[in-house]
């Protein structure tokens, strides 16, 4: 089975420290996770298996990568920052290697130790502990992907590419799919500093899974004479295949935005995506002993 070729999470914990070390002590998740496959030469199968096609757009590799660098981060050896890039920590500088079992071992044990119920006053009453951010962004990136690829039409996810682009800065972007258009959805103008412009065709894929080499080679194919670049939006994902035929020497170039680039993005600009501030407010019992 595929899944029997993908290294369990605890097996990842060395790979992402020697891919951080090998990229300079920090990196984006791209990078880390690119780093890892490579080093790992894991097949083109396994990194093509989704964890779960109704839910997200993560694949299996991407999805035991991330509970690695949790593991990594309650362990003291990584931290990110709120722009998604990830760090050794000062105490990863005297590791060379880690025992799985023991990361395990310590972060369950730290895990316990917030379950614990502490005493206030006369009364027992349950730590409140602060949410898992890593928890909290896979459920907001979930929530998302169901939205974006069951409850939202065809139509209605080209509309929010073209509000997108145009939040982002693209002029004259219109909605032009339609039937024998060799998957061109739309076009615009690509702003750069008021300076310089580039006519882009754009295709929206709504879309459960990873798209193909073969899927960017079409939509070059559609795309030659009519534009200066190729923008392929997906809520899935690309295969490393069609990453690397985006970026093929001697032909158009096309970006490519998966799922997670356009929840990233659509966060960013608040579109349909709100990140809300909580107030904590504590209240000092010493404070009024005093009075």
């Amino acid at each position: 089975m595929i899944h029997d070729q993908i290294p369990k999470s605890g097996e990842f914990f060395n790979p992402v420290l020697d891919a951080l070390r090998s990229l300079g002590g920090s990196g984006t998740l791209e990078e880390i996770n690119q780093a890892v496959v490579e080093a790992m030469q894991m097949p083109a199968a396994a990194l093509e298996q989704m964890h779960d096609e109704e839910t997200t757009n993560q694949t299996e590799v991407e999805y035991r990568l991330a509970w690695a660098r949790t593991y990594l981060k309650l362990y003291g050896l990584i931290e990110n920052s709120t722009r998604g890039v990830w760090t050794l920590t000062d105490k990863a500088a005297g590791i060379s290697h880690v025992d799985p079992k023991d990361v395990r071992r310590v972060v369950q044990e730290l895990s316990a130790a917030k379950r614990k119920q502490k005493k206030v006053g006369n009364k027992q009453q349950p730590v409140i502990e602060d949410a898992d951010p890593a928890e909290d962004e896979e459920n907001w990136r979930k929530r998302l992907f169901v939205i974006l690829t069951k409850q939202l039409s065809a139509a209605g996810f080209e509309r929010l590419v073209q509000r997108l682009l145009r939040e982002s800065g693209f002029v004259q972007v219109e909605v032009t799919g339609r039937t024998g258009d060799g998957g061109i959805d739309g076009k615009g103008i690509a702003r750069i500093h008021g300076l310089m412009s580039f006519h882009v065709v754009f295709q929206a894929k709504k879309y459960q899974g990873v798209v193909s080499a073969a899927q960017v080679r079409d939509f070059r194919g559609a795309m030659v004479g009519r534009a200066d670049k190729g923008l392929l939006i997906t809520t899935g994902s690309f295969t490393k295949d069609a990453v690397r035929e985006a970026t093929r020497d001697g032909t158009s170039p096309i970006d490519l935005i998966d799922g997670d680039a356009l929840a990233d993005r659509l966060k960013e600009l608040s579109l349909g995506v709100q990140v809300k501030m909580v107030e904590d407010v504590v209240v000092d019992d010493a404070w009024f002993d005093h009075i």
